[in-house]
């Protein structure tokens, strides 16, 4: 049988980064049984042993807060694993060393790994690694994961922790006279319940009953151990009483100064100042400066994706509908299928639907760079405590800033990070709020539309949008804290910042592969679906003449649709209804609006090899086009900081921007660019796409998921309704 390993740790310690170099390339992410939150499982070797490895989602102790820590002590309390590798971040040994605790009275066998090393000598500490194993009676191994050392010492010590045939003994704490009382009385009285052994050592799961753990009181209530649980709550509450604080609070008091024991005999601290982390925490982190420097910080995130991607923007583009597009209709000449629906479909649908999008991955690849670097730098984790102060005061937690900047990645992953908080209604609440950032399936639009209108303000718009999503939500928190989702009791932000670091290529490299070839695998599968869906509504028709596949677009079932919905766009100055129909899509996903709107206002699909050298020449054609983009961006970089040394003339108007910018003018009586804006307004603030549709039916339940389509809806209906009717007034636009 495969011994099984699993990787504990606190929030922002490093277990992922050790997982994954002991992992390397052979692991798979699925779900965790009935939670839609990623699983990470892989597996090593050592020696010609094979180990099956689990990453837990991070937790501070095994009696569980949140619902995502509610997995990982599930996990180590059900599948009992082998051994535990509890990563330790050296710098907050005592957080860590808590946790390690638990696991050992648990009964489970340990591997510590202290990670972060580095940071000893650069914090001047005084860790004595052989007096610590020595303490915890267990395997300590130093490690930096992020540089992947120690990696090889923790597979070791692994291996020699499994081949042990003796059970790994609990560890036995002393909690005082009062509690050891009630304990012992608890102890005994489950003796007559044989099942609650195989639950884990007897006195772990006491305490775990008298700390209030809601899975242990679930397995006990499955052997029929009523009486037990009314012993339990009765001996809760003497204890409370006796020692004038609640069990759990006691319970992790005791635990702490067992901590501060270990920590006195095997650590110290060589007399230093302030170390570079802290000096940068004063600022980042200080009350007034700490939002101004966050604000400016996604200035140059968007600066970069919107900017310094955007010569790439034109070569994918470019690359897409020449060469790529005239290999495609030489495969249809070669298999006789030129001319008719089937060109049709593979031009019109799948290359110039596809095609629009693949365009601007290089826009997000820029933005997932940026988040990256901001995550692996530590910069990340303080934005919660940036914005704690702000949002406390409508009523939402400080910790929701973390699901919300997963939001400006992706609208799915942030609705089930929502699991990190504490109560029902938190999660609710900030469930509500994520689809309002700006997820990346938006930056195309946005790059496309604000390049149209406002080419030489293009990243001050984006910039705008990120920040408008940011005060929408925060208004609507403000409005539902107070009346549906009203406040019982605040819940104090309690977060253990990581170092600042140095971003690990390593580890940045693989979240923008990651994330990218996420969208790009999105691109192949929903995004074709919906630019095939889209091609066939345009294809049947349901007006005047015309075949399938031979029909004017305003004249089939597409145009029908869209110009219905025209109807209830047109006070927002975009009723056409190609814009109508943009939208329309975009409830698919976001990407889909480009593609759409690609696919009905050029409508000019390739020529064959006309003005090619054949198949040498495009070649030559894609590799200068590159080459020439990635010059281009190198010298558009210091542009993010006000330097510029491209001119912002040798951007060139395409024929789907020239159309656009013609059809909006034309629907908005001479606003274009205002109407544009309100465009964009509403595509911030309407449905993300259905799969975080379906996320929050699985995480809310189908009534709330109806109440927010609607809600979304009517919220980015009167957001560009005053944008566009506001502006006109104003004599904008």
């Amino acid at each position: 049988m495969t011994p099984l390993v699993a990787i504990a740790g606190c929030p922002n310690a490093g277990k992922t980064t050790l997982f994954n170099h002991l992992a390397g390339a052979k692991h798979k992410v699925g779900n965790w049984p009935g939670q839609t939150v990623d699983r990470h499982e892989g597996v090593f070797s050592v020696n010609g042993k094979r180990f099956q490895v689990v990453d837990l989602p991070g937790t501070y102790g095994l009696v569980a807060v949140s619902a995502e820590e509610s997995i990982a002590t599930g996990f180590l309390s059900r599948e009992r694993p082998t051994v535990v590798v509890t990563v330790v971040d050296v710098s907050n040994l005592s957080t860590g060393l808590h946790l390690v605790a638990q696991v050992a009275e648990a009964g489970l066998r340990q591997v510590v790994a202290l990670n972060m090393w580095d940071v000893v000598d650069r914090r001047g500490l005084v860790v004595d690694v052989d007096a610590l194993q020595a303490v915890l009676a267990m395997p300590v191994v130093p490690t930096v994961a992020r540089r992947g050392e120690g990696i090889a010492e923790v597979r070791v010590a692994v291996a020699t922790a499994t081949a042990l045939d003796l059970p790994a003994s609990p560890l036995i704490l002393d909690y005082g006279p009062v509690i050891e009382r009630h304990l012992g009385a608890l102890v005994e009285a489950a003796v007559g319940y044989p099942e609650i052994d195989r639950l884990g050592p007897v006195r772990w799961i006491m305490l775990q009953l008298l700390a209030g753990d809601e899975q242990t009181t679930r397995a006990i209530e499955q052997v029929g151990g009523d009486e037990l649980l009314a012993a339990g709550r009765q001996a809760a509450g003497a204890i409370s009483a006796e020692v004038g604080v609640d069990v759990e609070v006691a319970l992790v008091e005791r635990r702490l100064q067992w901590v501060t024991g270990v920590l006195d005999s095997v650590s110290g601290r060589i007399p230093s100042g302030p170390s570079w982390s802290d000096r940068f925490d004063r600022v980042l982190t200080h009350r007034l400066l700490g939002l101004p420097v966050f604000l400016a910080v996604m200035w140059v995130v968007l600066r970069v994706t919107s900017d310094v991607t955007a010569p790439f923007v034109g070569w994918v583009e470019a690359t897409i509908s020449g060469p790529v597009s005239r290999w495609a209709l030489a495969g249809l000449e070669g298999v006789s299928l030129d001319g008719g629906w089937v060109e049709s479909l593979v031009v019109d649908g799948v290359v110039a639907g596809v095609g629009g999008v693949l365009a601007f991955v290089p826009v997000l690849c820029g933005l997932y760079l940026m988040l990256a670097l901001l995550e692996d730098s530590g910069y990340m984790a303080r934005t919660a405590v940036v914005m704690d102060r702000t949002m406390r005061a409508v009523g939402i937690p400080g910790k929701a800033f973390l699901p919300m900047m997963v939001g400006f990645g992706c609208t799915v992953p942030a609705i089930y990070a929502t699991r990190t908080l504490d109560s029902p209604r938190d999660r609710l609440l900030v469930g509500l709020l994520t689809p309002f950032m700006s997820c990346g399936a938006r930056l195309p639009v946005y790059v496309l539309l604000a390049g149209v209108f406002f080419a030489e303000h293009r990243s001050n718009v984006v910039l705008a949008m990120y920040l408008l999503g940011i005060v929408v939500a925060i208004l609507i928190g403000l409005l539902l804290s107070k009346t549906v989702l009203r406040e019982s009791q605040p819940t104090p932000l309690v977060m253990v910042l990581p170092d600042f670091r140095m971003p690990s290529l390593r580890t940045v490299w693989s979240l923008v592969k990651q994330r990218t070839g996420a969208f790009i695998r999105v691109a192949g599968t929903v995004i074709l679906a919906a630019s095939i869906g889209v091609w066939l509504l345009l294809a049947i028709p349901i007006g005047g003449g015309g075949g399938f596949a031979d029909t004017d677009v305003e004249e089939s079932a597409f145009g029908g649709i869209a110009k219905t919905m025209g109807v209830v766009m047109k006070p927002l100055g975009f009723g056409e209804w190609e814009q109508s129909g943009a939208l329309l899509s975009g409830l698919v996903a976001k990407e889909v609006v480009v593609s759409t709107m690609n696919q009905l206002y050029t409508g000019e699909g390739p020529v064959g090899y006309q003005g090619s050298d054949g198949f040498a020449g495009d070649l030559r054609e894609i590799g200068s086009g590159f080459v020439g983009s990635a010059w281009d961006t190198l010298r558009s970089i210091p542009a993010v900081v006000g330097l510029r040394f491209v001119d912002p003339g040798d951007d060139v108007s395409t024929a789907l921007q020239s159309s656009i910018r013609s059809s909006f003018e034309e629907s908005s009586g001479g606003h274009g660019a205002l109407a544009g804006l309100a465009f964009l307004v509403f595509v911030l603030l309407y449905t993300p796409c259905m799969a975080s549709l379906a996320a929050f039916r699985h995480e809310f339940g189908t009534r709330w998921m109806f109440m927010t389509v609607i809600g979304q809806f009517l919220v980015a209906w009167l957001g560009a309704f005053v944008v566009f009717q506001g502006g006109r007034l104003l004599g904008l636009g």
